[in-house]
């Protein structure tokens, strides 16, 4: 009975990622058309495999297909990766033929189905117990040298109920208070920011901040919001302004990019965008070299406004007042 239910869930799984996939089928053409003078940034060292997971068990974003279908779309135009995109748990039993993950705004306890409280009590104990494995697995996975490429909302993942997930991803989800922002380029000179030509940009998206662990000497912070520029007057909830866009870490022999962009659809069908998330996928998949040193890329100074001086009054000279007559 128990295995009978597990298939049943499989199958459920497997058909709302048909339907998923199914909506993303308006997107292809106006994807390809942007990616047609894409090339990849790095030649792969050997063909390489990328698992795209797409299952959120929190808030189920609509651009997730659209996402997935873009890395199935540029892998192949580039011949950067071979895809597979899953939304099954059960592809984290077996990591070993995956040389990076990409978790396309997985919310949530990942790593567990929908509806976790409806099922019978010895089916959850089966599914936390298969939780726990599949944990380790990607722990295992990243510190054998492998990667991992997070888009907007695997951040807002495991918050709570998994620290190592914190310090994977590189922070938890804190709010998404503004829709555009002016960027910084954080690290110029790093190549998987090679597509901003060193220069500043505005963008909107959701726009994600972080609470712990999320610090910049925890990463290797490529982007990050420009407060004033961006015009921000409420919102913050960080108490050192500090906010990231986009970064990379190392763990154990592993790799790690995130980036908060994703959560439209049309962020995927952006040339620039295109280009820096394939060139933060093949970081993470070991191809393209970056320097992903902790800590060592300062927060950008803001230059203050001039404080404009007042102008000076003209003031007469005291004049005496007549004197009363007594």
């Amino acid at each position: 009975m128990l295995r009978k239910s597990l298939l049943t869930l499989c199958a459920v799984l497997s058909l709302s990622l048909s339907g998923m996939l199914a909506q993303a089928g308006d997107w292809t053409e106006r994807l390809s058309a942007v990616m047609k003078d894409i090339e990849a940034p790095a030649k792969p060292e050997k063909p390489r495999k990328l698992l795209v997971y797409t299952h959120a068990n929190g808030f189920v974003h609509s651009s997730i297909p659209v996402g997935a279908q873009y890395a199935e779309l540029i892998g192949k135009k580039t011949g950067a990766f071979e895809t597979t995109i899953s939304n099954d748990p059960a592809a984290f039993d077996d990591l070993s033929k995956y040389d990076g993950i990409l978790m396309m705004s997985t919310t949530g306890s990942f790593l567990l189905p929908k509806d976790m409280g409806k099922l019978a009590p010895e089916v959850q104990k089966e599914w936390k117990d298969k939780e726990v494995t599949r944990r380790k697995n990607i722990v295992d996975f990243l510190e054998s040298g492998k990667g991992i490429a997070g888009i907007h909302a695997a951040a807002d993942a495991y918050a709570g109920g998994w620290a190592e997930w914190g310090k994977i991803i590189g922070g938890y989800f804190n709010g998404h208070p503004w829709g555009k922002i002016h960027v910084n380029i954080d690290d110029p000179k790093s190549p998987v920011n090679a597509v901003w030509k060193g220069e500043e940009f505005d963008f909107s998206d959701e726009i994600y901040t972080y609470k712990a662990p999320w610090a910049r000497e925890n990463l290797h912070v490529l982007l990050s919001i420009n407060i004033e520029k961006s015009n921000i007057t409420k919102g913050e909830n960080r108490a050192d302004h500090d906010y990231g866009v986009a970064w990379i870490s190392e763990y154990g022999k592993g790799r790690v990019f995130y980036t908060l962009f994703g959560h439209n659809e049309v962020t995927y069908a952006n040339p620039n965008m295109q280009r820096f998330f394939l060139a933060g996928i093949q970081f993470a998949l070991g191809d393209l070299k970056a320097d992903a040193t902790h800590g060592v890329i300062k927060k950008p100074e803001v230059v203050a406004k001039p404080v404009e001086p007042k102008p000076i009054e003209d003031k007469k000279p005291d004049e005496k007042k007549p004197e009363e007559k007594k």
